[in-house]
């Protein structure tokens, strides 16, 4: 076999081998960046966000071993449509902030739609998004299209819990926390100890984390508790009777109780509509159909962006980010990375 044919089939045998992805919930990953940072000059919290992300990037992409970076985006939740009091909070909280803080939002939102277009435009990276889908639904629906390879979401928001698996593991770019279900381990791979024990930090049970939020509910959402002020060793005994359904789990499930304005709620029906609305697993028909479309039409024509170190650079000047514009080959390979189908490798 010559030399050629030798790398030909070495190369075709690494694209038909299980693959890793990055999956950053994009709006969380700069938001929490922002943050981060202190001071009150608005363009200098902006670029040292921007950095920060740029930084968690290309950290986690070569920590990881990853072949390919997915950008998941916001949309209009479907889920305002179905629960009205959806996320009704964060206008309140909006509407609270003074002029500076309004206008410095702005900002942020604007730098965030520059970066969006460039991964969108100038990167091989896949992005998804639709007018009607959170990135929770993109995420979880990328990983259960992809069920034979390995999947890093980046995030700090631990509603991801629920996704871990052997193949779904979650990574906190803030933090240098990486979770899976074996347990936590900082970013030198040592276990992360729990304040109160004194001990390695369990791992997060995705099973029973999930039951326990869909039943008390999301505050940050704005997403009411399926059953108010519920003891927690109640929750326990009917979680650990789900299967069964017996005794401890239809005493929970068939509880009343009055709401505010006196209305009585069972809690199965509360809990139902919370499942729908928590559970990365549990969209209605409709929307599961609208994530299959959204992730099928971003990959069908694989992304084949030239000059992605040209771009990155133009981007990292346009926003001062000069320790990165003068180090552009250590940061590129990220946004250059293509996504391959199989069958398109086959063929």
């Amino acid at each position: 076999m010559t030399l050629l044919l030798k790398k030909q089939k070495e190369r075709m045998e690494k694209l038909k081998s299980p693959k890793t992805y990055l999956l950053f919930d994009s709006a969380n990953t700069f938001f929490r960046a922002r943050h981060v940072v202190r001071g009150d000059d608005v363009e200098t919290k902006l670029g040292l966000a921007l950095h920060i992300c740029m930084n968690s990037i290309k950290k986690c992409y070569e920590r990881f071993k990853a072949d390919h970076v997915v950008f998941c985006f916001e949309g209009r939740s479907w889920r305002k449509d179905f629960y009205t009091q959806y996320k009704a909070n964060r206008k309140e909280t909006r509407d609270a902030m003074t002029p500076a803080e309004q206008e410095a939002d702005k900002l942020f939102w604007e730098t965030f739609d520059e970066f969006k277009n460039f991964v969108t435009e100038k990167t091989n990276c896949t992005v998804l998004q639709h007018p009607e889908l959170e990135a929770d639904d993109l995420i979880a629906g990328w990983t259960q299209s992809h069920p034979n390879d390995k999947h890093i979401i980046v995030s700090s928001d631990t509603d991801f819990y629920q996704l871990l698996s052997e193949n779904v593991s979650q990574y906190n770019g803030i933090t240098d926390i990486f979770a899976n279900t074996q347990g936590f381990v900082d970013d030198k791979d040592n276990p992360v100890i729990d304040k109160k024990t004194k001990e390695p930090k369990l791992p997060p049970d995705p099973k029973w984390l999930l039951f326990e939020k869909c039943m008390r509910g999301d505050s940050s959402d704005n997403v009411f508790s399926a059953y108010p002020k519920v003891r927690k060793n109640k929750l326990l005994e009917a979680f650990n009777d789900r299967e069964n359904q017996g005794f401890n789990w239809n005493n929970l499930m068939l509880s009343r109780w009055v709401d505010h304005n006196g209305r009585e709620r069972i809690v199965k029906d509360e809990y139902a509509i919370n499942q729908q609305l928590i559970d990365l697993t549990m969209q209605p028909d409709d929307i599961k159909v609208k994530i299959a479309e959204t992730i099928a039409n971003a990959t069908d024509q694989a992304k084949a962006v030239g000059n992605v170190g040209i771009h990155l650079m133009k981007f990292c000047s346009k926003h001062d980010l000069v320790r990165i514009r003068d180090n552009v080959k250590f940061y590129a390979e990220p946004f250059n990375a293509r996504f391959y189908q199989d069958q398109a490798v086959a063929g």
